[in-house]
C-alpha cells in the first residue's frame, strides 16, 4: 500500500491543535495564543547553520513583533534535552542571543505531519521548513516553504504580519513591494462618477494610509486577552 500523503492545513484553515513540550514548558496550541498573531516556523534538527542564523535574527527582532502583537513559536524534529543544548550553544556564541520564544519538540515528527511539512517522498526530514502565519482568532493566514539551503527573510516575514494586518483594519488590499506607510488599494469605485475621478485605471485605486494611522491600530493592540 502507499504511503498516505501528507496534507498541509490550507490558508483559511483553523490552525490544527496539538500539545508538545517545548523549552519554555507544556503549550496547547493555537489555544495558548489567541488575541495574537503567531509566526509558527519549523526546522528540520537542531544545530544546523542556517536554522542558527534564523533563531539568532528572529529573537533579535522579537520586540518588534512584540509591538504587532504576533508570538514567535518554533519547531524542531528533536528531543528537548537537544534543543536545550541548541539554544544554550546559540546563547554563548559571540553574535549569539539568549532564546525567549518557545522550541517545540517533535521528535516523533507528530506536529510535523499534523502540519503536512513532510513530503511523503522525502526520507528524512529536510523538507521540514515551513513558516505559517496565523491571526488571532487561530486562521491560517499565510504559509511559507523553504529548501535548506535557504535562510528566511525575517523582515518580509514582519512585513506580511504587518499587511495582512493592515489589510484586516482598514479594508484594504496591499500592493507589491509595499511597506508600513506606502500607499494600500481600496475597493474599486461602484459608481461611474467615482470612476472618473479616478487618475488610474478604475480597477486600480490607491489610497494614502500613514505609517501613525497603521500604528495606530495595530501596534500593542491586544484584541483578546487570557
Amino acid at each position: 500500500m502507499p504511503d498516505t500523503p501528507q496534507t498541509m492545513p490550507q490558508i483559511g484553515d483553523t490552525a490544527p491543535e496539538f500539545y508538545a513540550s517545548s523549552t519554555n514548558g507544556t503549550i496547547h496550541f493555537p489555544h495558548d495564543f489567541m488575541g495574537k498573531w503567531v509566526v509558527f516556523f519549523s526546522h528540520p534538527s537542531d544545530f544546523t547553520p542556517v536554522c542558527t542564523t534564523e533563531f539568532i535574527q528572529f529573537q533579535h527582532d522579537i520586540n518588534e513583533f512584540k509591538k504587532i502583537n504576533t508570538q514567535l513559536v518554533g519547531m524542531s524534529v528533536g528531543a528537548l534535552s537537544s534543543h536545550l543544548g541548541w539554544l544554550d550553544a546559540i546563547e554563548k556564541m559571540p553574535n549569539g542571543a539568549k532564546i525567549t520564544f518557545p522550541l517545540i519538540d517533535d521528535l516523533n515528527m507528530h506536529v510535523a505531519k499534523l502540519y503536512g511539512m513532510i513530503h511523503p517522498h522525502v526520507s528524512d526530514t529536510h523538507a521540514v521548513r515551513s513558516v505559517f502565519i496565523i491571526d488571532s482568532k487561530s486562521v491560517i493566514r499565510a504559509i511559507l516553504i523553504y529548501p535548506a539551503i535557504l535562510g528566511r527573510n525575517i523582515e518580509e516575514i514582519k512585513r506580511m504580519v504587518t499587511a495582512l494586518q493592515t489589510a484586516d483594519k482598514f479594508g484594504v488590499a496591499i500592493p507589491a513591494n509595499w511597506t508600513t506607510g506606502d500607499d494600500v488599494l481600496s475597493p474599486a469605485p461602484n459608481t461611474a462618477v467615482k470612476m472618473r475621478k479616478n487618475k488610474t485605471p478604475w480597477f486600480l485605486t490607491y489610497k494614502k494610509l500613514s505609517k501613525r494611522e497603521i500604528h495606530a491600530k495595530i501596534q500593542n493592540k491586544t484584541e483578546t486577552k487570557k
